[in-house]
């Protein structure tokens, strides 16, 4: 545990380490089913809108009563059962000089991709004090939080180059695959660069308060299981070491990764994330004993009619079951133009039918 949430030495747990969420993430008896959101802290919420008014995306992530104030919304107005930071998966990279920005409508665009072994250059180590407004962030945060658990995150290593490989978002990776496949040394150094970056990022956001964090993938679905355990695994392996000792539970999610979840499990996360792709029963076989799961609602769901989005619950939470831990979540990020009441209604009916 963090040190918010691991009780001292003959005291009782804290109010934190006792929450649905932690309990859920150890595998122990629950409540009821925690739920919080991917993307719950964004623009679907028009209080969101209104505080990011003109404010570009990086720079609102380095104002810590800016970014408390976003991450507390959907606590607020949804009742989830914890918050997670308000932050970017590139801000470590911001943070350490490379040139990027953040494009409306397209995403994190790097003004020169990494390409060549000399490209290795723009990644310096991470310092706590490069991304000293996180800290701050954080402080204020579990300040207000009271029992209600705070997620940390970062971008995997892998999704991290992919960004950095090919300037920008990509459909087919092209650039990440033949600097994968053509050069594996370079490959390799490059993702164990990240891999060191996101491990510092990462123990910045838990000593400072998160009580648990999770390591985004997004992009990993590309690759076939083979290539993820020669080329990735390491790297995102890794990073779940280095933050081992804390005793935070550290979840791994990534998109498309049907194919991929039990390696997901082996690389040293306590909870894997599930998109709606599989059903959670189908899920746990494949990652195996020993790990909680978190998912798996369709966010597309949440358009159709309030009937529709309790039928399609009650289906993932019979497929959850048997399943040692669960933690509910939507398949991927809430979507912007998601309606916030039908996240408060999602919310309520979860912990009303999971009632124990």
């Amino acid at each position: 545990m963090s040190a918010n949430d691991r009780p001292a030495a003959g005291q009782p747990p804290t109010a934190t380490y006792e929450s649905a969420f932690l309990k859920a993430c150890r595998r122990e008896p629950v409540p009821h089913t925690p739920v919080w959101f991917m993307r719950q802290a964004g623009r679907s919420l028009p209080e969101y809108l209104k505080v990011r008014e003109g404010i570009p995306m990086l720079e609102s992530c380095t104002r810590p009563e800016l970014v408390a104030e976003i991450t507390l919304q959907p606590v607020r107005r949804h009742d989830v059962d914890a918050a997670v930071f308000f932050s970017d998966i590139v801000v470590p990279l911001k943070a350490i000089g490379v040139d990027l920005d953040i494009k409306p409508g397209v995403g994190p665009v790097v003004e020169k991709p990494i390409r060549t072994r000399a490209d290795l250059a723009q990644l310096r180590d991470l310092t706590p004090d490069d991304v000293s407004y996180v800290t701050d962030a954080i402080k204020l945060l579990t300040a207000e939080l009271g029992e209600t658990p705070l997620i940390g995150f970062a971008g995997a290593p892998f999704t991290l180059a992919s960004y950095l490989v090919e300037g920008g978002p990509s459909k087919n990776h092209e650039h990440t695959k033949a600097l994968m496949y053509g050069d594996p040394q370079l490959w390799a150094d490059l993702l164990d660069r990240l891999a060191e970056i996101t491990s510092a990022f990462l123990k910045v956001q838990i000593e400072a308060g998160a009580s648990a964090v999770q390591l985004f993938d997004s992009w990993v679905g590309a690759l076939a299981p083979a290539d993820y355990r020669r080329s990735v695994m390491p790297a995102s392996a890794k990073v779940f070491e280095s933050v081992a000792g804390y005793g935070v539970p550290r979840i791994h999610f990534g998109v498309g990764t049907g194919e991929l979840l039990g390696l997901m499990g082996e690389a040293g996360a306590d909870v894997v994330g599930v998109d709606w792709r599989v059903p959670l029963d189908e899920a746990a076989r494949r990652v195996g004993p020993g790990k909680a799961l978190q998912g798996n609602l369709d966010p597309a769901v949440l358009f159709s009619s309030t009937e529709a989005v309790e039928e399609k619950t009650r289906e993932v939470l019979d497929a959850a079951a048997g399943l040692e831990g669960h933690i509910f979540n939507l398949g991927h990020g809430v979507l912007p133009a998601m309606d916030p009441d039908a996240l408060t209604r999602l919310v309520d009916h979860v912990h009303t039918v999971t009632a124990r």
